[in-house]
């Protein structure tokens, strides 16, 4: 099966040079990524908070348009390589969007990824910070000279523990190369171990569409409890997205926005008894008219439900509460509890 592989780090670090020089080692076509083309590039470099949102819709759609067909119609004729993935859009989102901007993107990108091919192979090169910003100075870019430094290292520190998330979740394979004392231009050999290491890593990577859990059938009993580190990389994200977003960690307000979110929920699900209620009165039958109104809302309850298990992990951070913990202990007791129906 042809390989995909995408090649992932902060500005500056030598993607685009190392997906062009390793093409003819993996016989494999290039998709790079367009991001000349987006028009609030160089204004959101000099005011990041004003041009945000603009600048991060742009890249998400021009990236699932770019990916949608070129990944399979390359991956249909041979290997790929990428400079970038579509997932990473995500990444800058949580470090330049707040709050509602953040919530609508996260639902467009929702929607978007689910119809996007995964990498086999995630190539993470990283550098020490001088070396990066050495390299952007380099290539002398005009809208990238009013760079802020810090922005470098939070971006940085974001790929460090989005990478972190994507390992623990078991989402793609990762491989991490440190490319300080790499040249990819002038040393040909420094390609080459580079090479060497992706294809060490391709060894033992399962294929994308393969990597999926085989269904069993499981009895009620400890085998239904949640698998180690599900809930606990979900509680590990919102604290990153929490001190990142410099998010009120008051818990008795966000128990209150826990509390609105519920009234948006029981909202939906008054609209769902409305829309079920017109339904039957048109001629459907009661399960027909359930199943259709449901099908309707469902995409905005979940994200309410969404929303409502995010506050949770939050509220469950702020009081230093293991909810993964909490959550086995309880369902243990329950497990063998006498429920009283009467």
């Amino acid at each position: 099966m042809n390989k995909f592989i995408a090649i992932e780090g902060v500005i500056g670090v030598g993607k685009t040079t190392l997906a062009r020089l390793l093409k003819d080692h993996f016989n494999a076509s290039v998709l790079l990524e367009v991001f000349e083309e987006n028009p609030f590039l160089a204004d959101f470099y000099t005011d990041r908070d004003r041009y945000a949102f603009q600048t991060q819709l742009f890249f998400l759609l021009s990236r699932y348009q770019q990916q949608n067909q070129a990944v399979p119609n390359a991956l249909a004729k041979g290997n790929l390589l990428s400079d970038y993935t579509f997932a990473k859009d995500e990444l800058f989102a949580w470090l330049n969007l707040k709050d509602d901007e953040l919530a609508m993107y996260g639902r467009v990108h929702s929607a978007l990824g689910e119809k996007i091919r995964r990498p086999d192979l995630l190539v993470y090169l990283t550098a020490e910070h001088d070396v990066v910003m050495q390299r952007i100075a380099l290539r002398d870019r005009p809208y990238e000279r009013d760079m802020d430094p810090n922005y470098i290292k939070q971006l940085s520190a974001a790929y460090e523990e989005w990478l972190s998330n994507l390992s623990d979740q078991g989402e793609m394979s990762v491989l991490k190369i440190d490319v300080s004392e790499l040249d990819f231009i002038s040393k040909p050999e420094d390609v080459m171990i580079a090479a060497q290491k992706i294809d060490e890593a391709l060894a033992h990577v399962i294929p994308a569409e393969t990597n999926v859990e085989s269904d069993k059938q499981l009895s009620i009993s400890h085998t239904l409890l949640p698998q180690t580190g599900t809930l606990a990389s979900y509680q590990k994200f919102h604290r990153f997205l929490d001190s990142e977003k410099q998010f009120d960690p008051d818990v008795f307000y966000n128990y209150i926005l826990l509390v609105e979110e519920m009234g948006e929920l029981a909202r939906d699900f008054t609209q769902v008894w409305t829309r079920q209620n017109s339904l039957q009165r048109d001629g459907m039958t009661a399960e027909q008219a359930r199943a259709e109104a449901m099908r309707e809302k469902q995409p905005e309850i979940g994200g309410e439900l969404a929303d409502i298990l995010a506050y949770v992990l939050k509220l469950a951070n702020y009081m230093e509460i293991d909810l993964e913990q909490a959550y086995v202990s309880k369902m243990m007791k329950n497990i063998n509890r006498q429920w009283d129906f009467e």
